[in-house]
């Protein structure tokens, strides 16, 4: 894929439903008593590995128009069957973390499989746990293929998470529906909330205490429990809408409102951050939908972007709210008048690629001085980029980011493995273009 620099961003747009929340809810409605309707369920790769998982698992489901983005029905009320071949997640680390939870719960064995990238990602923070609650679950050296061997009952457990993790926090509270007695996960850092949302909104009743004087959460399930069917339709995905986001906040004269778009302050944290860099953001027409809070976005190009000094340090507490959008921060660190540094983030290095190496690689291509860390990046300066070969390393979030880049850099962008957008955002770079104003 070959990117030109642009001159602005204009138009109204609404985004495909949520990574996120379309698994969770994929998996909540396979597990329902009564039936469930799924609307703009998420037009990403990672999400149909889902479905099909579920789809091996004897679960019937409905297309509404044949295509992932239309509605989905569940009928609600089936028991999942023994698979009669492995579980392909493909690149998806939420479909086999969390549906690693789901089958614990069960008295089946299934065999959970990904592509190259996946199989080489750890799976020790969800083994841990589910075999403390008495599965069983065969791995290589932690990693992919995982074996589940699940029981029909599983015991209670109160676990601290050693780093914060939506996936490994879900996939304890989806096993924790077959356990008798209280399940408890603690969180030192909060982590995306969705399914604690989603449990309250399909009947499952889930409570997260906070503890002021360690800081601590904890988020507590009474088992054995199952879900009500229901109706939901997913808001647009704020990770994606991030993307356009940023590339109207650095191209002046830029104009773009996005509708229908999920407002989590788990999932916002990113929105304050540009904010205190000078972006002029705002939302509107918030409102709960099924537990999640939904609204508008509004951006206007912004220029001269000069933080305070406390806001140019990204780290600590604010890494696990922030952890999918700071290569993308990183690129519009390189247009902060004093730089920006990025720390606590060593978890970036075990995601589809190593996206601290990455980011760090590719803004040095184009132009901008980077310091790789063990945790992080520093970027001491503002820099003009220019147009350079980048390498998405076959990741999505990479692929994105650095578009967004080619977007400010003079000349011509080509970046290797755009494709790989498609694991969450098949529709980005036609949207994209549909925005792009040269």
């Amino acid at each position: 894929m070959k990117l030109s620099s642009a001159q602005r961003i204009r138009g109204l747009i609404r985004l495909p439903g949520d990574k996120s929340i379309s698994h969770r809810a994929a998996m909540i409605a396979a597990l329902a008593a009564g039936p469930t309707e799924i609307s703009n369920f998420s037009t990403a790769r990672d999400c149909a590995s889902t479905v099909a998982c579920l789809r091996e698992l004897g679960i019937s489901i409905d297309e509404g128009d044949g295509e992932l983005r239309g509605k989905l029905h569940f009928a609600g009320g089936e028991n999942l069957v023994p698979p009669g071949r492995p579980l392909d997640c493909g690149n998806s680390g939420s479909t086999m973390r969390i549906l690693a939870g789901v089958l614990a719960g069960h008295d089946l064995t299934a065999e959970l499989v990904g592509d190259e990238s996946l199989s080489s990602r750890p799976m020790r923070r969800i083994i841990e746990p589910l075999e403390l609650m008495g599965a069983k679950i065969e791995a290589t050296d932690g990693k992919p293929p995982l074996t589940i061997h699940g029981r029909e009952r599983l015991n209670t457990i109160s676990y601290q998470l050693p780093v914060a993790s939506a996936q490994v926090k879900s996939a304890i509270l989806f096993a924790g529906l077959n356990a008798k007695g209280r399940t408890t996960v603690i969180e030192t850092s909060q982590s995306r909330d969705h399914t604690e949302r989603l449990f309250n909104a399909f009947g499952v009743p889930v409570t997260t205490h906070s503890d002021p004087s360690t800081g601590e959460l904890s988020v507590k399930l009474e088992g054995p429990a199952r879900f009500n069917g229901g109706s939901i339709t997913i808001p647009g995905d704020i990770s994606s809408a991030a993307f356009f986001i940023a590339a109207a906040m650095l191209l002046p004269g830029s104009e773009l409102v996005i509708e229908d778009v999920g407002l989590n302050p788990t999932r916002t944290k990113f929105l304050s951050v540009l904010k205190s860099w000078g972006a002029d953001i705002s939302e509107s027409d918030v409102r709960l939908e099924r537990n999640e809070p939904v609204g508008t976005i509004k951006v206007s190009g912004a220029t001269g972007l000069t933080p305070q000094q406390a806001d140019r340090v990204l780290g600590g507490s604010a890494i696990p709210a922030l952890i999918d959008e700071l290569p993308l921060l990183a690129v519009v660190g390189t247009q902060i008048e004093g730089g920006i540094e990025i720390r606590d983030a060593a978890e970036l290095r075990h995601k589809e690629s190593d996206r601290l190496k990455a980011t760090a690689q590719n803004l040095r291509a184009m132009g901008a001085e980077v310091h790789e860390l063990p945790d992080g990046l520093r970027i001491p300066r503002s820099s003009k980029l220019h147009a350079a070969e980048i390498d998405s390393y076959g990741d999505h979030r990479i692929a994105m980011a650095f578009s967004v880049a080619a977007l400010i850099a003079g000349g011509e962008t080509e970046i290797r493995g755009s494709e790989s957008a498609a694991v969450s955002f098949p529709e980005f770079y036609d949207l994209l273009n549909s925005l792009t104003k040269s």
